[in-house]
């Protein structure tokens, strides 16, 4: 299963955004954003959630726990 910064990039290339408008979104840095997506930062717990809401997905998808992207 991939990891969370796979999946991080790969949300993001699926739904044609930028790194720049994500990190806007959930309110933090670019240069924060970029981090987790190159797997060199995990985010606390505030940011995967902010994430998972900003992509309608469960935090365990985003981890790479389970495949199933769905919020139950």
């Amino acid at each position: 299963m991939p990891n969370f910064s796979e999946r991080l990039k790969d949300l993001k290339n699926e739904r044609n955004l930028f790194q720049k408008d994500i990190a806007n979104a959930i309110g933090i840095s670019l240069r924060a954003y970029q981090y987790y997506e190159a797997g060199e930062r995990k985010p606390d717990i505030e940011i995967l959630e902010k994430l998972a809401d900003y992509f309608e997905i469960s935090t365990d998808f985003l981890l790479g726990r389970t495949d199933n992207p769905n919020i139950n």
